[in-house]
């Protein structure tokens, strides 16, 4: 019997394999000393962009967790608008409604008139008429008489603002607002509103809210008490909106109101703006002693840092405004006046008078602070 195991260690060498001369294959991806001008482009251009998405990741992520310092200040008393003489100390409004509401902002003499501006030694009020009617001479049937006023003293960065508000006006169709602004210069100045909200019916939220032109926006680390809303400032985008905060439902309103008001501090300072809502029983001492620190208050209700905008580029020349529209491109709304109200609110206006007995401002003291 054959020995098959002998033979197969006898089969002879393996069958040889051509072996492909290196410099005749396809140079590997990896071999970068056979890579052409083209791959190097490409190469350069993806490192770039790696290094771009890896800056801009760093600067965003510092811009996120940035926060200015609000290191205490000391401020002291330079204005006081209180009292008697409470509205010498602001020009009346009077003429077409910048933002479309369905009113006749009146000059003073209409409105001593109409009673809807007086003053007495511990508080001063600014109101709706509510005298005019559908059948009187003048009607309403083109918009109904209120107020517009600014303060003659224009204020820029450096500057704390207590304002003692007694009473918020309450009604449908209304849009009321304390607020700063410099009205000839508007959005380049800026715009700070302190309380504003439109067709209150009851108790309502008080809205804090910054307009600015380009370049101001608080998508940022914020210290807040209130619930922020958009973030871009720009009067351009979210229809104007500007980037507002809340404060609680009680804020504005019946709620506001019932426990006898309260005092709004507004601090403008180059590190940012912050606005602080206080009840009356909660009200710092320090504030009513005539001496008061924002560093011991807290949180504020509603705080806009300078991490993203240049207070001092964007507000200057503010005058303490106060008014109460009526309808207007908010409050007259189709879908917002729906909300909370029915019907027309131009109807509203015109033909219910009585209805705006509780459409007034009452205002304590506003006291302006300046820093050392």
């Amino acid at each position: 019997m054959a020995d098959r195991t002998k033979n197969a260690f006898h089969m002879g060498p393996p069958p040889a394999y051509k072996v492909e001369d290196e410099d005749t294959l396809s140079p590997r991806w990896y071999d970068a000393k056979r890579w052409g001008k083209k791959v190097w482009i490409a190469v350069g251009a993806i490192i770039a962009i790696i290094i771009i998405i890896v800056v801009v990741g760093v600067v965003e992520g510092e811009k996120k967790n940035a926060y200015p310092d609000y290191s205490k200040l000391s401020y002291s008393l330079t204005d006081t608008i209180s009292g008697t003489s409470f509205f010498d100390e602001f020009d009346y409004y009077t003429g077409y409604d910048p933002s479309s509401g369905f009113v006749h902002y009146v000059d003073s003499t209409v409105a001593a008139q109409y009673n809807l501006t007086y003053a007495s030694s511990s508080s001063a009020v600014l109101r709706v008429d509510t005298s005019v009617t559908e059948d009187t001479v003048p009607n309403a049937s083109t918009g109904r008489f209120s107020v517009r006023i600014s303060s003659k003293k224009q204020y820029s960065v450096g500057n704390l603002f207590i304002f003692d508000v007694v009473h918020t006006p309450i009604g449908c169709g209304t849009w009321p607002a304390l607020w700063l602004s410099d009205p000839s210069n508007w959005p380049l100045n800026g715009e700070i509103d302190v309380m504003e909200t439109v067709n209150v019916v009851s108790s309502a939220a008080n809205q804090m809210t910054l307009h600015t032109s380009s370049g101001c926006s608080m998508g940022v680390k914020r210290k807040e008490t209130g619930k922020q809303l958009t973030t871009s400032c720009v009067n351009t985008t979210d229809s104007n909106a500007g980037c507002g905060v809340t404060g609680d439902s009680t804020s504005f309103g019946t709620g506001f109101n019932s426990v006898g008001g309260g005092a709004m501090a507004m601090e403008l300072r180059t590190e940012g703006i912050r606005i602080w809502q206080f009840v009356r029983a909660s009200i710092p001492s320090d504030i009513t002693s005539g001496t008061p620190d924002p560093s011991s208050w807290g949180e504020a209700t509603a705080d806009f840092p300078n991490t993203d905008c240049n207070i001092g580029t964007h507000f200057s020349n503010q005058s303490i405004i106060a008014n109460i529209d009526l309808c207007g491109s908010w409050a007259g709304a189709t879908s917002v006046y729906a909300e909370t109200c029915s019907g027309s609110c131009e109807t509203q206006v015109a033909n219910n008078a009585t209805a705006f007995t509780d459409a007034y401002w009452e205002f304590g003291k506003f006291s302006i602070y300046t820093a050392s």
